[in-house]
């Protein structure tokens, strides 16, 4: 399954590829895509992913690099 997500502030594409490298390690994400420029966040995910879960977690895992970065469903 595919699913958009959109991000704020996100300041740089090395902290977007960052972003990226972590979310992608997250459990029930076959890939992830950060587009720094577009300030999307493109996943395909396991069919039974809980996508609540799963945007707290991406949400998480943003934080780390960018403590004041949000997600949010597209």
């Amino acid at each position: 399954m595919k699913k958009v997500l959109k991000f704020s502030e996100i300041d740089c594409a090395n902290c977007a590829a960052k972003v990226e490298k972590g979310i992608s390690k997250l459990e029930g994400v076959k890939s992830a895509r950060v587009v720094f420029l577009t300030g999307k966040i493109l996943l395909e995910v396991e069919d039974d992913c809980d996508i609540p879960a799963l945007i707290k977690a991406v949400e998480k895992e943003a934080k780390k690099v960018e403590p004041d970065c949000e997600i949010t469903e597209k």
